[in-house]
């Protein structure tokens, strides 16, 4: 993906993200409170300063009652039972962090219970503190090429290469490293949270 197609993708989330605090009717101040994220985050975020990791993605979609998807584009409202989205080779909104380049699946649908991705995990290495991220949800990966490396919090890290995948309880603090020369390619499955489930724990 080039540096123009990026900041087109920056840009889709900075215009969508302030059309939707629009849309609530809220400040970025009252989006903070919502989601936990700080004001001073959100406002480079919504002047494309910054790509958020998905942790962010996922406190904003929770604080604005959206899917993650819908940061970036509107989904089709929900329709109980008869629901399908086919999603073609090359397509699906695209999320970059400084780790990994997601491409969303299938996000034409609103209040799905899986967010599939296919991502690249980048040939980089990182200090022993960067990249670690635990969020509500599990996390189901299979690798289709090249070489990972997985760390949880709990666990002694795992390498894993074509073929191989892992489950994981994403409360959990946890990363992927590539272990590569080139970018390791991955399909990835994050579960939403149980929003009843979340609301009654933390009650």
């Amino acid at each position: 993906m080039n540096e123009t197609a990026l900041q087109q993708s920056e840009s889709a989330l900075a215009e969508r993200l302030k059309m939707l605090r629009v849309q609530h009717g809220w400040t970025q101040g009252q989006v903070s409170k919502a989601s936990g994220i700080a004001t001073s985050t959100l406002s480079k975020i919504e002047n494309g300063l910054m790509s958020p990791t998905y942790d962010v993605l996922l406190k904003l979609a929770h604080g604005l009652g959206v899917d993650v998807a819908e940061l970036f584009a509107p989904a089709q409202a929900h329709m109980g039972a008869g629901r399908r989205s086919v999603e073609r080779k090359g397509h699906g909104e695209v999320h970059k962090t400084p780790l990994y380049h997601h491409r969303l699946l299938c996000s034409q649908l609103s209040h799905k219970r899986m967010m599939p991705f296919f991502t690249r995990i980048k040939a980089h290495q990182i200090g022993e503190n960067e990249g670690w991220s635990h969020h509500e949800g599990e996390e189901f990966v299979y690798v289709l090429s090249g070489v990972i490396e997985l760390h949880t919090e709990y666990y002694a890290p795992a390498i894993l290469e074509a073929g191989d995948c892992f489950y994981i309880d994403s409360r959990m603090r946890h990363r992927v490293i590539n272990r590569s020369d080139d970018d390791a390619e991955v399909i990835w499955v994050s579960t939403k949270p149980d929003v009843h489930e979340h609301s009654q724990s933390a009650t």
